[in-house]
């Protein structure tokens, strides 16, 4: 589950990580008057504006007008997701930077050409920059430990650094039985060049930071950049924070911090009735039960010629009207030209599969071909119910023949 740049920066302050004076708005007239009353004057003399949404590379992304899809441009530049605004009259800039900004498409790297629609902006304090770093924790799957990653490189995509110069990425995993130690943040703090008072506040800074992770459950908190100011000072400057759903039940007031706007509709719908659903950018729709089987039907998919639309998981204990909600929801993308439903009857049995299928089929108007694979408990049954109920399937008798059925659709 993510949340926004300002519902992150909140959390951290509980955990005595440092961040920048900031406000979070959601109208342009807010924006201008608070940034007088808060920001002007109090002599601040420069602010950021940055648009909320759930995506990186916001400073290199264009807003643009969600009527006509055109570039918006202000004081002869482009307005972009995040916006420095100082040299006097800060206010009436950022009330005219906002009221471009609120209700326009911003389109990144991350977001597609689709962008996403900016409800929300956050006016922040500038800060005198001295040097910029990444820091970022999350979980190293190969290891099953939390790894720290710190880089010299702050500002820049850390994909684009892991490729071109992955030396400049430093780690430190964290043993789950000693915790996070602290000659391992003496070293990060080393490897990153730091020395006197922006050594002891960096290792003040990744010391609570890896007590915020830990304490909240989070699955990613991403700092880029994590800055030293001129007066030494650490201070996270932007904030990715993604929470492990899995520990969603011991924190149910972070239901209050999710953003369904920012979410995909479909993936929005799917949780309601806690199907595993990822919508993709294929054109065959797959319902699987079990997550390695999903993997092997999307890898049959692509291999036969097609590209699997979504990752759809109804799990070991579907019911019929779970497996209806699924197949409603997979045939809802406008991008899906053909569907195969991959079954093992082992915990669910497949003819109650048969009968979700075809309770599905029955409210839900399907004008594409239906490759259905059904193996294990009770598979032959389900057979002869598909058979018998009226409905056109293609029924495939294994693994191979569902590829094959899939590559004659294709090709059709």
């Amino acid at each position: 589950m993510k949340i926004h740049e300002y519902q992150a920066k909140e959390l951290l302050k509980r955990y005595k990580v440092p961040v920048l004076k900031n406000r979070v708005i959601f109208n342009a007239f807010d924006a201008g008057k608070i940034t007088y009353d808060e920001f002007e004057s109090q002599g601040i003399g420069t602010v950021v504006l940055k648009a909320q949404i759930h995506a990186g590379g916001r400073g290199k992304g264009t807003v643009k007008n969600i009527e006509t899809g055109q570039p918006i441009n202000l004081f002869d530049k482009p307005v972009r997701g995040v916006n420095i605004i100082r040299n006097g009259n800060i206010s009436d800039k950022v009330y005219q930077y906002s009221r471009e900004i609120l209700g326009n498409r911003l389109v990144t790297i991350q977001t597609g050409e689709e962008g996403s629609i900016v409800s929300k902006v956050l006016v922040e304090e500038g800060v005198a920059i001295d040097r910029e770093f990444y820091a970022s924790i999350t979980l190293d799957r190969t290891t099953g430990k939390n790894v720290i990653m710190v880089s010299t490189e702050g500002g820049v995509e850390i994909e684009k650094v892991a490729e071109e110069t992955p030396e400049k990425i430093l780690k430190e995993h964290i043993d789950p039985a000693t915790g996070f130690q602290q000659f391992q943040a003496r070293s990060l703090g080393f490897g990153l060049g730091l020395a006197g008072e922006a050594f002891n506040n960096f290792v003040k800074f990744i010391n609570n930071l890896v007590e915020a992770y830990e304490d909240l459950d989070c699955s990613l908190v991403e700092i880029n950049p994590l800055v030293l100011t001129n007066d030494g000072k650490m201070i996270a400057l932007d904030c990715k924070m993604t929470f492990d759903e899995n520990a969603l039940f011991r924190h149910p007031e972070y239901m209050e911090l999710r953003d369904i706007t920012e979410e995909d509709p479909l993936e929005v719908e799917a949780s309601k009735y806690n199907l595993n659903y990822i919508k993709l950018d294929g054109n065959v729709g797959c319902m699987v039960n079990g997550a390695g089987l999903a993997m092997a039907t999307m890898d049959l998919i692509q291999l036969s010629g097609g590209k699997p639309a979504n990752f759809l998981d109804v799990g070991g204990g579907a019911n019929p009207e779970r497996i209806a909600n699924a197949f409603r929801i997979m045939m809802s993308d406008k991008n899906v030209k053909a569907v195969l439903i991959n079954i093992f009857g082992g915990i669910v049995r497949c003819d109650r599969v048969a009968q979700g299928i075809i309770q599905a089929l029955n409210t839900v108007h399907v004008n594409m071909p239906v490759i259905v694979r059904l193996d294990g408990t009770n598979a032959e049954e389900a057979k002869v119910m598909l058979s018998k109920s009226g409905l056109s399937f293609k029924v495939a008798e294994n693994f191979e023949h569902a590829a094959q059925l899939v590559d004659d659709v294709m090709k059709n």
